[in-house]
């Protein structure tokens, strides 16, 4: 009876169970490609993912970012920024080992292994190595780029440890170049997120993921021959098809797959500016391109894109002049305009529409302005007013030269400043003024003071003497 009674308990559970799961308060939305900015990690299949700006590496979206995982062929984003950081003449000819071979490959690592066809002996140039190990994941074309920087696989491999430890990337750990599994082989999402990152720096690495063929030339023992990119969401038609996983604003990277990785992909795209970095780890063969897209449609409609020159044009610095002339209307308010003093240099600036918002309402606290002359009239429109000078989190410095928008006439009848009579006098090519008869007045002024005190006082001395002059004097008398 008491068995019954379990069983009857545990059905009751479970019925409990299945109802609650099918009620509406734990259902949610399926995923609309029509609202991208609701994207939640139940829309994503991958198990792990992770969705980064590119400008900053500021993270955006993630799931379950800092698990380990597989990175399968993501691994050779790291081998072809470290060819690349390491030949600075990317023609150097290359000479392919039996190792680094396609037979060396197939029998000492994996005869399913995915090759460029290289052959033991073969002479190519760096180049198309890194081109072979992005488009055709060429493990041959990887372990021979590695074999050429350091000497060795197993160096190579301490190299790819020690610039991942320097990029930040702490639960990364490489064995190889390739990617092909072992269980201490691993990352993360958010660690692969760090090292696209730093590879989308290099312009040579972004040219090479951002192509989707590459056209090898004749090699000592080869023909002249083109590859491709097996990527379908950077390809408009595949096997001669409309291909429905094609993103159009995709630039790169990397895809890969092995059984313990599943499918994996680490992309880039652009869109109005707006640069993003996605990494997907662990989905399926379709869903692999769909997450992808689901996550850069989520950040295009979280982020926008513009210059310091449109937030300044949406937030013009305004200043007030002295000594402009009364018929001025806008009462000696100046409005001044900024042009970079480089134009070839511009500040691109990523942000949340809320951020940049905010940032060009507060842009007087990104930006140091220094005023180059005095706010007083006249101003000739065109005339540098001033520099602003802004720094971004790299610490590069952009100067912009502050100009008048309009011109300002100085007041009419305002009398002489000390600065205008010291202009006016140096200007005169006559060091002396012209003599005129208030001049004459002036100069002769003290000169006609004292003669007339002169004069008083002499008259002054003459009248007493003729008042007192006519007075007798006193002879031989003697007053007792």
């Amino acid at each position: 009876m008491r068995r019954l009674l379990c069983y009857f308990s545990r059905a009751i559970c479970v019925l409990m169970s299945a109802l609650v799961l099918a009620s509406p308060l734990t259902a949610y939305a399926e995923y609309d490609p029509d609202k991208p900015e609701l994207l939640t990690e139940d829309d994503i299949t991958a198990v792990s993912c992770i969705l980064i700006e590119q400008s900053t590496g500021k993270v955006i979206f993630e799931k379950d970012a800092d698990r380990l995982m597989f990175p399968a062929s993501t691994t050779k984003i790291m081998t072809v920024l470290l060819g690349l950081l390491a030949t600075p003449d990317l023609n150097e000819l290359v000479t392919v080992s039996y190792a680094g071979s396609k037979d060396g490959v197939r029998t000492m690592l994996d005869p399913e292994s995915s090759v460029l066809g290289l052959k033991e002996g073969e002479q190519l140039p760096m180049l198309d190595l890194l081109y072979g190990t992005i488009l055709r994941s060429g493990n041959d074309a990887a372990i021979t780029v590695a074999e050429h920087v350091s000497g060795s696989e197993e160096n190579f491999v301490n190299l790819m440890n020690q610039t991942a430890q320097q990029f930040g990337m702490t639960n990364t750990h490489f064995v190889n170049s390739h990617g092909l599994h072992n269980d201490y082989h691993y990352t993360t999402a958010r660690d692969l997120g760090t090292l696209a990152y730093e590879a989308m720096k290099n312009e040579t690495f972004r040219t090479i993921v951002a192509s989707d063929r590459h056209q090898m030339p004749a090699t000592n023992m080869q023909r002249e021959r083109m590859i491709s990119t097996g990527h379908r969401i950077m390809l408009r038609t595949y096997n001669g098809e409309d291909n429905s996983y094609y993103y159009q604003y995709i630039t790169g990277i990397k895809s890969g797959t092995t059984d313990a990785a599943g499918y994996c992909y680490v992309g880039a795209a652009e869109k109005d500016g707006v640069r993003l970095i996605s990494v997907v780890l662990y989905s399926d063969r379709y869903n692999v391109w769909r997450d992808t897209e689901k996550l850069f449609e989520y950040g295009f409609s979280q982020y926008t894109h513009t210059t310091l020159t449109e937030m300044y044009q949406q937030n013009p610095l305004k200043v007030y002049t002295s000594g402009y002339d009364k018929s001025d209307s806008n009462l000696g308010e100046l409005e001044l305009s900024a042009t970079p003093v480089d134009p070839t240099r511009t500040v691109e600036i990523s942000g949340t529409h809320a951020e940049i918002e905010e940032m060009t309402k507060n842009l007087r606290n990104l930006v140091v302005v220094e005023y180059t002359r005095d706010l007083t009239a006249p101003i000739t429109a065109g005339e540098v007013i001033g520099k602003m000078t802004y720094v971004n989190a790299r610490g590069e410095t952009y100067e912009y030269n502050l100009l008048a928008t309009r011109s300002i006439k100085e007041r009419q009848d305002r009398p002489p400043s000390l600065e205008d009579i010291i202009a006016m006098t140096e200007a005169d090519p006559n060091p002396f003024p012209p003599l005129t008869l208030e001049i004459v007045l002036i100069i002769l002024s003290p000169l006609l003071i004292v003669t007339g005190i002169i004069i008083a006082v002499r008259l002054i001395i003459a009248s007493y003497k003729r008042h007192y002059g006519r007075l007798p004097k006193n002879k031989n008398r003697y007053v007792k």
